[in-house]
């Protein structure tokens, strides 16, 4: 029988041996890759954000002193619908809100183009006024405050706030929105214009809010255009996670 050399006892099988891309080659590869990936779900999908102020306590805390808690923002939901009254959204604020506004890039333009390029992969925060508050009021609804027992009213009916903890005096028949030394906690009333947000903080005695902004422009809203996403969770200090409770404060 013929030998064809395949399965003798002396035959050797010789493969040629794959060249191992060497791991310094494939690392720029990868950390693009990573960025690139940051990049997408930083911009379409999630990011966290720093709570620098004391407007959202106890909810969110970021009161001087303390460490500020890092919140999850996703940003897919409000493609499918618009925010709604009890949800904690950060926004872009709206020109008027900007006035004390400092912008955190360098005066050098090399440093500058670097911290532009980490913020798109979020490794710096965004130059931009980004605040977070609670959503009261939607387009087209009327909201003031406030009726006998000091509680915010939306078309005429008053809100369930069991995350106000703080909030201006209101005595029934010794400060309240008609006796001579007026409570602070009394606005309105106001309409808020279609496709526009009223926004209030937890903290109703510190927030500058829609009701500190109300000579605006806009009459103290905010356009759901310039909501970047809802708060679901806080994922730092480690003793705070938990996520961010949304529940609609307007009564049936």
């Amino acid at each position: 029988m013929p030998d064809n050399g395949a399965n003798g006892p002396d035959s050797v099988s010789v493969r040629p041996k794959k060249k191992s891309r060497s791991f310094w080659r494939e690392l720029p590869i990868l950390i693009v890759v990573a960025l690139l990936l940051s990049f997408v779900l930083q911009t379409f999908i999630a990011r966290v954000y720093l709570i620098p102020s004391e407007s959202m306590e106890p909810t969110l805390h970021g009161c001087p002193g303390c460490t500020g808690d890092r919140i999850l923002v996703e940003k897919i939901g409000y493609h499918f619908g618009d925010p709604e009254p009890g949800d904690v959204v950060v926004f872009k604020g709206p020109d008027s809100w900007n006035t004390e506004f400092v912008s955190t890039r360098s005066s050098n333009v090399v440093v500058r183009g670097i911290q532009e390029v980490g913020s798109l992969v979020g490794l710096v925060p965004p130059d931009e006024n980004d605040l977070v508050k609670r959503v009261i009021a939607t387009g087209g609804q009327t909201v003031e405050c406030c009726d006998d027992q000091g509680r915010v009213l939306v078309d005429g009916k008053p809100l369930d706030e069991p995350y106000v903890v703080t909030d201006f005096p209101f005595v029934p028949g010794t400060q309240t929105c008609d006796t001579p030394v007026r409570s602070g906690r009394c606005f309105g009333p106001y309409t808020v214009p279609e496709g526009n947000l009223w926004v209030m903080g937890d903290n109703r005695s510190n927030s500058a809010d829609s009701r500190y902004h109300v000579g605006d422009e806009l009459g103290g809203t905010v356009p759901v255009d310039n909501v970047i996403g809802k708060a679901v969770l806080i994922v730092l200090p480690p003793s705070r996670w938990g996520t961010i409770d949304s529940p609609n404060p307007q009564t049936s």
